[in-house]
């Protein structure tokens, strides 16, 4: 299979020029996991800037299985930095260091799962004050970036369906501090960041997988398998072995499924990259359900359900952990890929 041309320059790392896109997202998001704190989490800013917002999400992985979380929608008037409803990213080095802060409020979760009807979740749970301080540096080179023609000219056609048409992400170590309410822990874990840009729907996939996993500063996978409408699959990721990434040909994931409202609870995944293939396996430590409403360019409404789930992974005598990120449209009260 003919590879597509991708340009990824050090200028990527800093924000796009505001496209009149009504749906443009510029996004940054950081996950971490230490294993020996046994605290981890995930910190997202979405600009987007020509309807007005900027999406915030800061959710953050206790180790008695409670969850602190936080979305909101802060007002943003433009493209020019990921600042906005307490959360700040800033590249100081290229590839090699950034830092996520986050100073505000989250919902403290003794269940997660009661995020299913946020209203709820929000009303009816206590809220703390939370900070995260973090310095990430890159493992290996990043991958991915802007589809472009041979000749490295612009593609006249966004091939993304809709959802990122430029996108790299890069396995990384973290180091900080966490704080939510009066616990605080000292970081120093591993974890996986991405960033992407162009137009974007969540509900331009049927339904995707996307894990990420960290196996020490010397090893990791990202497996993504992302469904059309159709029944058309695109599979991708990489393993992250010899201190560099080998591209995957082939991927499945099989999920055994738990509860009424069908949320993914452990999971066996067969890749190949080339000659080389791997048999993974991962059990949902922690499992938080998120949501988006938005009708489609065609003006169906959809409910999007995103379930995160931080993840033990067991790869070649190893234990590793990630997220575990399965997006379903949910129809007639279901996910759609959960009978897949």
């Amino acid at each position: 299979m003919r590879r597509m041309k991708l340009r990824l320059e050090p200028s990527d790392e800093y924000l796009h020029p505001l496209e009149t896109a009504s749906n443009f997202n510029e996004s940054m998001y950081f996950n971490v996991y230490d294993p020996s704190e046994r605290v981890g989490g995930f910190f997202r800013l979405g600009n987007r800037a020509n309807e007005g917002y900027a999406e915030m999400t800061t959710c953050i992985y206790l180790p008695d299985g409670r969850v602190g979380f936080m979305f909101a929608r802060p007002e943003i008037s433009n493209n020019d930095a990921f600042d906005a409803g307490g959360m700040r990213f800033r590249v100081l080095e290229p590839f090699e260091d950034l830092q996520v802060k986050y100073t505000g409020k989250v919902v403290l979760l003794d269940e997660p799962l009661q995020m299913a009807n946020p209203r709820k979740a929000f009303t009816e749970n206590p809220w703390v004050d939370a900070d995260a301080d973090l310095s990430y540096r890159g493992l290996v080179t990043a991958f991915g970036g802007e589809p472009v023609n041979d000749d490295g000219s612009p593609l006249t056609e966004d091939l993304s369906g809709g959802f990122a048409r430029g996108h790299y992400e890069q396995h990384v170590g973290a180091r900080g501090v966490i704080r939510v309410g009066d616990e605080e822990w000292e970081i120093d874990g591993f974890g996986l960041r991405d960033h992407s840009w162009g137009p974007r729907y969540w509900q331009a996939p049927w339904y995707y997988r996307w894990l990420t996993m960290n196996f020490g500063d010397d090893a990791g996978f990202v497996v993504s398998v992302i469904t059309a409408r159709d029944g058309s699959q695109r599979v991708g990721g990489v393993a992250f072995e010899d201190g560099k990434y080998h591209h995957l040909d082939q991927a499945t994931i099989e999920t055994d499924w738990t509860g009424d409202d069908k949320y993914h609870e452990d999971m066996r995944i067969v890749a190949k990259a080339g000659d080389r293939s791997y048999e993974i396996t991962g059990s949902v430590l922690s499992l938080i359900p998120l949501r988006n409403r938005r009708s489609t360019p065609e003006g169906e409404q959809l409910v999007t359900r995103i379930s995160e789930g931080m993840t033990e992974w067991r790869w070649d005598g190893r234990s590793g952990y990630g997220l575990s990120e399965y997006l379903d449209q949910i129809v007639d009260g279901a996910p759609v890929g959960a009978s897949s």
